[in-house]
Parts: structure tokens; sequence; C-alpha cells
């Protein structure tokens, strides 16, 4: 396994539980909010707030947290860098998607607007 396969078996593997504390703190710290926070996770996976409540407390790892997701048919227009790499670019599905959600929550944290987030036309 090279190490790009290393990355997306980590990244897959990753509790999304374990990130979800990190990603609302980062956008409380910014003065966005718990409903802001879930309205992007929302729009991007099709998850409302009992449901991904019900994912954290099942425990599930990224990889499941996808598979069950519906994810938005305008996930596409996510672009730009985060951690490095050009979403657009990422190869390996699960890690874009990932990144995706990953870009959304910087977005709502660096103050954009919630419809330039939401990609609304």
């Amino acid at each position: 396994m090279n190490k790009s396969e290393t990355h997306h078996q980590r990244i897959a593997k990753m509790a999304f539980a374990s990130v979800y504390p990190m990603y609302l703190a980062k956008v409380e710290k910014k003065g966005r909010t718990r409903d802001e926070l879930h309205e992007v996770i929302q729009w991007l996976t099709g998850f409302n707030t009992k449901k991904m409540e019900e994912l954290i407390k099942e425990g599930v790892t990224f990889e499941t947290f996808f598979q069950r997701a519906e994810l938005n048919p305008n996930a596409y227009l996510i672009t730009g860098m985060i951690c490095g790499y050009r979403v657009e670019e990422i190869e390996n599905p699960l890690t874009q998607q990932v990144r995706y959600l990953d870009k959304l929550v910087d977005e709502l944290a660096k103050g954009r607007k919630m419809e330039k987030i939401l990609r609304s036309s």
C-alpha cells in the first residue's frame, strides 16, 4: 500500500464523532453557531440534526457516514484548497467527500455567507 492509499484508509476509518467536536469548536470560535454547522452538513449529506446525532452516538466512521449520505448534487461546485490539496482534484471519492465537508466548515468559520457556502445560484 502506498503512502496516499494509507492516507485514504486512515480517513475512511476515522470516526465522524471524533471530528465533529473540532468542527463545532472551530465555527463557534469564529462566532458561528451549531445550527449553521448542521445546516452546512445537512446540505452536503442530507442528514438532519437527529440523524447526525444518531450517527455520532453510533460512532460511525467517515466511510459509513458517507455511504449513508445522499451527497448534494451540487457538491462538485466545492472547489479550492484544503489541507494542501485542491478539493476538485482529489481522486479518491471518500477522501474528496471528507475534504468537501472540511472545506464547507472552513468557509463557515471564515465568515462566508451561507448562500455562498451552500452554492446557491
